[in-house]
């Protein structure tokens, strides 16, 4: 099959939906298939140079929606060419560009939301909300409405995405998602990592590794830790991702505010041996998201044999329970006042346990080629 892969952008800045769209098709094009993507990107930016898979970049895309009036005219142009069609993400211009061009071929589409019908986002901004409302009955519903499936990452998000709008009605599939987790030589990265942060060698830390984002919960981590770090003074704090929205000069604020300024490093985005290396030399990861659909980097700390600490809010809370691999709680700032404290309170014993069993559960629950071939045997059957 010749499937194609229509997102927003290909930066990995962007968050999960990338980069879970380069590791199923790295298994997709292990089994013969050829895979494509349609982007909103400029050509001549760095992530399409770097994307190991043929990027048809369309933008650049204008303002947050996105808007380019050559997505439509080149979809319209070689959607014969493909045999399957992957629409990644909502509420921006990608989205309905293609329905209007495949809906109109009578072709077939299938439709990842990640997360983004999360009732959280309601109750979060909720003018922003009723900015949705206006949008959603002629532009976004019908996205749903007329794919051949939508696919949710678990069943949580399933549930959760029926919250958000009463007018709602779609084929809906849950399907199974992951990545590929480690690879390279862990002592090696572990021991780069520690190059880079000499600081922190000989020193525990928790390892908080996503976007810097509202959403992500970090303002309740440094809460947390602030009242936590007393009872474990060596306890160092990592917090690696992408300043996505400006917001991390106010949290530098609030952690001199809570006298915790000397605790924590940041690192910004890290990739490749550097990502690897602050997983495997970490304690513990930790993710005290306030939404999260299904979080890529919880499995991929599980892949690296790491305990992870994360709210109920991330979608997969409840694979981690019954693996017993990491703690869960509220996503409040008690929650991580009691993550931490139930995180202190195990034994080296229980610790060593809960290494085993992460790695276990992402084995048997989120390594990615089980997702990818799922995934492709739905299209097949559909077909």
């Amino acid at each position: 099959m010749k499937i194609l892969h229509i997102i927003r952008s290909v930066n990995p800045e962007g968050g999960g939906p990338i980069e879970g769209v380069l590791q199923l098709s790295s298994i997709k094009r292990a089994q013969g298939h050829s895979v494509d993507i349609l982007s909103l990107d400029s050509p001549d930016c760095e992530s399409v140079r770097a994307c190991e898979l043929t990027v048809h970049a369309m933008g650049p895309g204008l303002g947050l929606y996105g808007y380019s009036n050559k997505l439509k005219p080149w979809l319209d142009a070689h959607a014969q060419d493909y045999d399957a069609f992957i629409i990644n993400g909502i509420w921006q211009y990608h989205s309905f560009a293609a329905h209007s061009v495949l809906k109109s071929k009578n072709l077939p589409y299938y439709l990842f939301t990640h997360g983004m019908m999360d009732p959280w986002f309601k109750y979060q901004y909720p003018l922003k909300h009723l900015k949705k409302w206006l949008y959603w009955p002629w532009g976004e519903y019908p996205v749903l409405r007329d794919a051949k499936k939508v696919l949710f990452t678990c069943e949580d998000e399933k549930m959760l995405a029926r919250q958000s709008f009463w007018l709602y009605r779609c084929n809906e599939q849950v399907t199974n998602y992951g990545t590929k987790g480690h690879v390279g030589n862990a002592e090696e990265q572990r021991l780069l990592f520690l190059d880079h942060y000499p600081h922190l060698q000989d020193k525990p830390f928790l390892l908080f590794l996503s976007r810097i984002h509202p959403k992500k919960g970090v303002d309740l981590l440094l809460e947390g830790f602030a009242k936590h770090h007393k009872d474990q003074p060596d306890l160092q704090l990592v917090i690696a991702g992408p300043d996505q929205v400006g917001m991390q000069p106010k949290l530098q604020q609030l952690a001199e505010k809570l006298g915790i300024n000397d605790k924590i490093t940041w690192t910004g985005m890290l990739k490749g041996d550097l990502k690897w290396g602050a997983y495997h030399a970490a304690d513990a990861f930790i993710l005290p998201s306030h939404q999260e659909n299904f979080g890529i980097v919880v499995a991929e700390a599980l892949s690296c044999s790491l305990p992870v600490l994360i709210s109920n809010k991330v979608n997969i809370w409840h694979e981690i329970v019954e693996d017993k691999a990491g703690l869960v709680v509220e996503d409040t700032i008690a929650g991580s006042v009691a993550l931490l404290y139930q995180w202190q309170q195990m034994d080296d014993t229980g610790k060593a346990e809960m290494r085993s069993n992460a790695l276990r559960c992402f084995m048997n629950r989120f390594e990615i080629t089980q997702a990818a071939m799922s995934l492709l045997m739905l299209i097949k059957n559909d077909r």
